[in-house]
């Protein structure tokens, strides 16, 4: 199964081209449907896939949890997916994919791993909201293969924010002050996951800071259109609309790669900072994001880095614009 992802580091170079590759696996057998339904995960996200090894029972954890296992030394939690989404075993899920997001490194219980799947973002959609209601937010994105499956791509910073509940510490915002001018700036940001979204509404709350949000780099995108039509209309400079767009790396329809290029490719967006915000937070991620215009870096969960750079950002402006 390690042959999967013998060939990770190419893969690297799909950064910027709209395209991605997902682990298809299977949970069980679907309550409602009876039958066997394809999940999928971006191989970013994957660090191996193995047999798994012997788990070791530790107490107090949450029920999908069924402990730890020693992965080179380090204990690493084994969360059963298929018991969390809540998907009937059709047979053992002896079958574990070792994911690293955020800089933590967890073990996710499936019951088989298909394939790779390549695909360009703009096959993979955002999930109806009937899926979305149903499912808790935890469907963050849906595609079809050509022989009718259609595979949903779930939220694993959800599954982490509900088993663990690291990022509703009310320690993570402490010290994010309310900006003296805080309702001079509007920030615009995108990104498909229901958690990182609350995580950035919150800080910029904090902050006294304006927002418009949006669930993928497209919807951003137009967004951000009409807030040039505005400033053309008005005879004002961009950066009174937008004081800057932070957006996640992986979202359907268009990724943040895409989104960044658009913006920093635009002269009507001239002085308008980008800072990626992602849980894809290895250095080679931050250099693409460089290498398509990107200005400040973030990872996720960090919300005191994200207001820090933000405020920065901020700053930088008002000194050019002092110069100009």
């Amino acid at each position: 199964m390690s042959d999967l992802l013998k060939r990770i580091d190419e893969r690297t170079k799909l950064a910027g081209t709209n395209k991605l590759e997902i682990l298809l696996f299977t949970l069980g057998v679907s309550k409602v449907t009876k039958r066997r339904e394809t999940y999928g995960i971006n191989v970013f996200k994957v660090r191996e896939v193995m047999k798994t090894p012997p788990i070791t029972a530790a107490p107090d954890m949450p029920a999908a949890v069924k402990g730890v296992v020693s992965l080179r030394g380090v204990l690493v939690p084994v969360v059963d997916l298929g018991e969390y989404v809540g998907v009937e075993p059709g047979s053992e899920r002896n079958i574990m994919i070792i994911t690293e997001y955020n800089g933590k490194v967890q073990g996710f219980l499936v019951e088989s791993v298909d394939t790779i799947l390549r695909l360009d973002w703009s096959q993979i959609r955002v999930p109806p909201e009937m899926l979305t209601a149903k499912t808790g937010g935890l469907v963050t994105a849906v595609t079809e293969l050509p022989d009718g499956r259609l595979v949903m791509l779930l939220d694993v910073e959800k599954v982490l924010s509900d088993i663990t509940k690291y990022d509703e510490a009310e320690d993570l915002y402490a010290g994010i002050e309310p900006l003296p001018d805080g309702d001079r700036y509007t920030v615009y940001f995108a990104d498909d996951s229901a958690v990182a979204r609350e995580q950035i509404e919150r800080t910029l709350q904090k902050m006294g800071v304006r927002y418009v949000g949006a669930v993928n780099g497209r919807i951003a995108w137009e967004n951000l259109e009409k807030a040039a039509e505005r400033a053309k209309i008005t005879g004002r400079p961009i950066t009174d609309f937008v004081s800057a767009v932070i957006t996640d790396i992986e979202m359907p329809e268009m990724d943040g790669f895409i989104l960044t290029k658009k913006i920093k490719s635009d002269r009507r967006f001239t002085g308008v900072p980008v800072l990626m915000h992602s849980s894809l937070s290895g250095m080679q991620n931050q250099y693409l994001g460089k290498s398509v215009g990107v200005d400040e870096y973030v990872p996720k969960f960090h919300p005191r880095e994200l207001a820090e750079t933000l405020q920065r950002l901020f700053a930088k402006r008002q000194e050019t614009a002092k110069e100009g």
